[in-house]
């Protein structure tokens, strides 16, 4: 185990996000988004097996056996804590290990904006965090919390698979459950969740329908409630949550959403011209606009509804990126490269901007 702990404390000092540790195959760190191969000791399967049987927790064993895969949360003291999955490839495990830092970034060292603070300080409502695998929904969602705890006097409730952020109490009283630790399921936490005087709810992702049902039950009896989504945009999160309901079901739900609906902030991660990454966010806030497409299911006006929403803090991922390019923290090459329309982004760096939304909606 002290190779492992090595390696670990290597990866945190090098700034490395992830590590992966396959059987035969070099150590890689991600690096900058880059995979980076170490010079370390090639994991064998005996030292391997040794590190799973050291790792695993008791409560996530049977799920092992099980399933040949499964989430835990791994803490080394002086070293950090670890988001990790192990699973099996060829018969052989694998690990991927993603470090999580102790102290949740502020909204400034994130470079988030203002409307967030606005959404989080939101007495009740849904609010979604989307985008895709490792473009930083976890750590937005973290620093919103962190934001309500320190400014207000909230009971906040998290659900997650498995914990990454350590909240300490501030202002607010915050409790942390972990499936397969605290609670068997976030199906059978989330029976009981309002039974414990919750005013924030956290789940850590919305998986099906019968998370969604729960989070709409909980926004409209008053409660704020905060989650993250697989999707490439804003306006396509409300189509999202809809396939997780039958045909049927779908009027309905869809009625509901544009009643406890409080914001979809989608996401996507950018390289700086510094050598990080920041975050292009596109944001839909439920307002009037919003609500009535919702309500008359014409969802495919909410882009136009994004784009025209400015002065209600709304904005598509073309406007994030001119800003960051504007504001000189990313080229124009590398916002072209993320952009839902390029072709349009490269009109508006020669300065011709097309209303399209407002023609759209008009």
């Amino acid at each position: 185990m002290e190779l492992f702990q090595k390696i670990l404390h290597t990866a945190v000092d090098g700034h490395a996000s992830d590590v992966h540790l396959k059987i035969g195959t070099p150590v890689v760190f991600r690096i900058n988004r880059q995979l980076i191969a170490v010079e370390a000791p090639i994991p064998t399967a005996q030292w391997m097996e040794n590190v799973v049987e050291h790792i695993v927790p008791k409560h996530a064993r049977k799920r092992l056996e099980e399933e040949r895969e499964v989430d835990f949360s791994y803490f080394v003291p002086g070293i950090g804590r670890f988001r990790t999955n192990l699973f099996q490839q060829r018969g052989e495990f694998c690990l991927a290990m993603r470090y999580v830092k102790t102290q949740v970034p502020s909204f400034e060292e994130l470079g988030l904006l203002p409307i967030l603070k606005e959404i989080a300080d939101s007495p009740r409502g849904i609010v979604l965090l989307a985008g895709s695998t490792g473009c930083g929904k976890s750590t937005t969602l973290a620093a919103m919390i962190e934001h309500i705890n320190a400014h207000a006097k909230r009971h906040i409730i998290t659900l997650e698979d498995p914990i990454e952020y350590v909240f300490e109490d501030n202002q607010s009283v915050i409790e942390q459950r972990e499936v397969g630790l605290d609670t068997v399921s976030f199906q059978h936490a989330l029976k009981h969740i309002l039974r414990q005087d919750p005013d924030v709810i956290m789940i850590g992702e919305m998986r099906d329908s019968t998370s969604f049902a729960a989070a709409m039950s909980a926004a409209d009896t008053g409660h704020l409630v905060l989650s993250t989504l697989h999707t490439t945009n804003s306006a396509q999160g409300v189509t999202r949550i809809l396939d997780f309901f039958k045909a049927d079901e779908r009027e309905q739900v869809r009625r509901q959403l544009a009643g406890t609906l409080q914001a979809i902030i989608c996401q996507r991660m950018v390289p700086t011209i510094h050598g990080t990454v920041t975050p292009a966010q596109e944001i839909l806030v439920n307002t009037g606009t919003v609500r009535k497409l919702l309500e008359e299911n014409r969802l495919d006006k909410l882009p136009a509804a994004i784009e025209t929403g400015v002065e209600d803090g709304m904005q598509n991922f073309n406007q994030a990126l001119f800003q960051l390019v504007k504001q000189g923290k990313v080229s124009e090459k590398d916002a072209l490269a993320k952009a839902t329309n390029a072709q349009a982004l490269e009109m508006n760096f020669k300065g011709i901007f097309l209303d399209e939304g407002r023609r759209i909606l008009g």
